[in-house]
């Protein structure tokens, strides 16, 4: 009898280990999702609309697993977005290093909370009712005790555990990777005017916002993948919402759509450019990067004499297409001799950044935009460049 006891013990425990693992995966998982969906997509960037119990919801469950306060977050993440990489970011890698980002997220934003200018000009347009006042503000720190008193209630010891987990969530999680590596290693979809990266095209651990380079091109859409290998899992629990008649999206990325190729570019075109212009330069980007492997092809065939030369094209083709402030200053030199190097090659940068122009120019009217857009595709088409030809086609069918 004893040895069956014994055996029941066992089992009891294995299955009390899976029941915490399994409660921990749950609420973190559920935290990650109040925070992209409520914190960040509906309150700071206002991509869509959350009924009254999707959003009290997620405001009960974020005082009970984060202390944090809807303002303070909201304000924070304007003001980055608002002062991206510079040394007003509140937590930007490229200023204030990797290490400390990662190491200091969440004493970074606790700094930030504590400015009030912030939260007067960011903070604007929060929740600001009886409960935030008298509960979820003025109490922010007893929502984490409570949770600590259910976590030890329904684990025991354990439970002490299951709530340092959850405490640390967001801290490792935002306050570290997106805000961290999400502005210092990935991929790029888009040349955003910051460092925003992709952190994975599966956006499943971080409720989506791993596609961080993809929010930053586009912040005020609800909907953070673009590609079709994308996967974002915060839009999928948006579109039940949305299903449920809990949240109306406001907002999604715009796709450039293509018609018949008009006989010349008009001003229809130019907005259709302008409104997707950072899909269109992710086109551009993709023919400089085949006409880069293509160079490469010629090189490697001539044999090994070329092996300087090889190395220089292997870096024209990672940044060729990058903006050249974007590009790291000890390369720049060997990128523009890659480029220099095949007339193709300097064809493709010269008229990419005059093609980027019809959207940096401010100073300049919509007629002579139009004119200027005309006069590219002239100059693409006559260029001999099949690729040139064939983008500029694909611009003039280009409509809103």
């Amino acid at each position: 009898m004893g040895r069956h006891r014994v055996v029941a013990v066992q089992w009891f425990d294995r299955d009390h280990r899976w029941q915490v693992l399994a409660f921990t995966l749950v609420a973190t998982h559920i935290t990650i999702a109040a925070v992209t969906i409520f914190l960040h997509r509906s309150q700071a960037h206002r991509a869509l609309d959350l009924g009254p119990v999707p959003s009290h919801f997620f405001r009960f469950w974020l005082w009970l697993t984060t202390g944090m306060v809807t303002k303070e977050w909201v304000a924070i993440h304007r003001k980055h977005h608002a002062k991206c990489e510079t040394v007003d970011d509140p937590h930007s890698p490229q200023t204030r290093g990797i290490k400390t980002v990662l190491l200091e997220g969440s004493e970074l934003y606790r700094a930030e909370a504590k400015v009030q200018e912030t939260l007067s000009k960011y903070g604007h347009g929060t929740p600001d009712d009886w409960l935030e006042r008298n509960l979820y503000t003025r109490y922010s720190w007893q929502g984490v005790g409570l949770m600590l008193i259910i976590d030890l209630m329904l684990f025991g010891a354990i439970g002490a555990t299951v709530w340092a987990v959850q405490m640390l969530w967001i801290p490792i999680t935002a306050a570290g990777i997106i805000n961290g590596i999400g502005h210092w290693w990935g991929y790029r979809n888009f040349e955003a005017q910051d460092a925003s990266t992709n952190v994975s095209p599966w956006g499943i651990v971080i409720g989506g916002e791993e596609l961080h380079n993809n929010h930053h091109t586009y912040p005020t859409s609800a909907k953070l993948s673009v590609k079709p290998y994308e996967f974002d899992i915060g839009w999928l629990y948006i579109r039940i919402l949305e299903t449920l008649g809990w949240a109306k999206v406001r907002k999604t990325p715009p796709m450039l759509k293509l018609g018949e190729v008009k006989p010349v570019a008009d001003g229809k075109t130019l907005e259709a450019i302008i409104a997707n212009r950072y899909e269109v330069m992710a086109k551009y980007a993709k023919e400089m990067r085949a006409a880069c492997g293509a160079e490469l092809d010629r090189l490697k065939a001539q044999g090994g004499e070329n092996t300087a030369r090889v190395k220089q094209m292997l870096l024209a083709q990672r940044w060729l297409h990058r903006d050249e402030e974007k590009i790291p200053a000890e390369l720049r030199a060997s990128v523009a001799q890659a480029a220099a190097s095949s007339d193709s090659l300097a064809k493709l940068v010269a008229m990419r950044e005059e093609l980027r122009q019809l959207w940096t120019r401010t100073n300049v009217s919509a007629e002579q935009l139009v004119a200027d857009l005309q006069a590219w595709c002239r100059k693409a088409e006559d260029s001999g460049i099949a690729a040139l030809r064939e983008f500029s086609l694909k611009l003039r069918a280009a409509h809103a």
